[in-house]
């Protein structure tokens, strides 16, 4: 008894399932594979596999790109002179005498 896939058992039927079983999929959830065996349709395993290494990348990648412009404002030089200027007046204020100043 082998169920020929509808609607009901396969995701992939329309653009708008096929979608949101996609966005399963990125959460974790694999249930709209699980009506197919794999050892039947290899190139699932493939895609699947594929589709996490590449997700993997693109994700890393942006993590890096937004850790680059975080740097990148806090890395010039109007930044490192009032922070200079502010441990210098620290120093002034908490570790001088007066007649140091």
């Amino acid at each position: 008894m082998i169920q020929i896939p509808d609607e009901n058992t396969n995701m992939f039927i329309d653009i708008r399932t096929s979608l949101f079983a996609m966005y399963l999929f990125l959460t974790g959830d694999s249930s709209a594979l699980s009506n197919w065996s794999y050892t039947n349709n290899p190139s699932i395993a493939i895609l699947i596999v594929l589709f996490s290494l590449l997700i993997v990348v693109y994700l890393m990648n942006l993590l890096i790109g937004l850790l680059n412009i975080a740097i990148e404002e806090d890395n010039n030089r109007v930044s490192y002179l009032i922070q200079k200027a502010e441990i210098l007046a620290e120093i002034e204020l908490f570790y001088l005498l007066p007649h140091q100043r």
